[in-house]
């Protein structure tokens, strides 16, 4: 299983809210097959079994906020690749807060 999270930021724009361009980024890809996604504030989690859905949505969220009238878009990607365990980004979690459970 893959996630990633990719974080977006429009350069140069009128205003220092960048979350029109992130929505209409998360929308250009809410019907890709195979493709998981989970917003949070400082970015968006995309999980894949295919490193190729992950390439794309993250090129397709960029070229949407590119063609809103950005003519310069910085993007962060960090990917995690697991291939010992299927496991998807809730289990992840859960499996951190019980750690936190034991302390």
């Amino acid at each position: 299983m893959i996630q990633a999270e990719i974080s977006i930021y429009p350069m140069a724009t009128k205003t220092t809210s960048a979350s029109f361009y992130i929505a209409k980024a998360i929308e250009c890809i809410q019907n890709m097959k195979n493709l998981r996604y989970e917003i949070n504030a400082m970015g968006t989690i995309l999980e894949s079994d295919n490193i190729d859905t992950i390439n794309e949505a993250s090129k397709m969220m960029l070229e949407t906020v590119h063609n809103l009238g950005n003519d310069r878009v910085e993007v962060v990607i960090k990917i995690d690749s697991r291939r010992d365990k299927h496991l998807k980004m809730e289990e992840k979690l859960d499996s951190i807060k019980k750690h936190l459970e034991n302390n």
